[in-house]
């Protein structure tokens, strides 16, 4: 029920009355009964206590139960339109993220073979942006933190097991590579590119959600 109108038909309908007995009772007309519960027209207050009398209830019961469902429901807009807004903001924070990651592993290709910069100094330079990164996912991960429902959950529980399953991958071949070439300070950047996975993969995710939310 989100009107006065719905609210006098559903209280007629528990007392098993007609328009037509209604309007007896209340002196009105079978019209002014319908547009009552229409909204078409709201009743003269002179009607209001006789009306609350015949259904059984008080006229506070009647107009303080419609102001909590209507503030109720302004309530869960509010909420709704909100999340939309962190989803939208955490989903931007973890795009720049990914890009941010894209930039140091580029940087970190070109720099020293291309460039041919100091590796100390490209190297600082990559950490620099992959920490600027991570700091950006930590703070809308912290700032815009959303509760989640039991499905959200389920599929957040989906998300890590196709993590964790990467990272065994990952793993296995971050030690193959490593100790063929024995180039393990090369082989790192594996971890870097999960890293990058694990990025995408939330926003695929939190993308998902947002979609089936609309």
């Amino acid at each position: 029920m989100n009107n006065l109108g719905e609210r006098l038909l559903n209280l007629r309908k528990d007392k098993k009355l007609s328009q037509e007995e209604v309007a007896d009772k209340l002196n009105v007309t079978r019209q002014t009964v319908s547009k009552w519960e229409t909204d078409q027209s709201m009743p003269d207050f002179d009607k209001i206590v006789p009306l609350c009398e015949l259904y059984e209830i008080t006229p506070n019961e009647l107009f303080i139960e419609l102001t909590e469902r209507k503030s109720q429901k302004d309530i869960e807009f509010t909420s709704d339109f909100e999340e939309k807004i962190r989803i939208n903001k955490r989903a931007k924070g973890i795009a720049i993220s990914i890009i941010l990651y894209f930039v140091a592993v580029m940087w970190i290709m070109i720099s020293i073979p291309v460039i041919n910069m100091n590796p100390i100094v490209a190297s600082a330079l990559f950490l620099l942006i992959c920490g600027i990164a991570t700091g950006i996912i930590i703070y809308v991960g912290i700032k815009y933190k959303k509760i989640k429902t039991s499905k959200e959950t389920e599929t957040d529980s989906l998300r890590k097991q196709i993590s964790h399953v990467v990272a065994i991958i990952v793993t296995i071949i971050y030690l193959i590579i490593s100790f063929k070439t024995m180039a393990w300070h090369l082989t790192w950047i594996i971890w870097v590119i999960f890293g990058l996975f694990e990025e995408i993969l939330k926003l695929i995710f939190m993308l998902r959600s947002y979609k089936d939310e609309k």
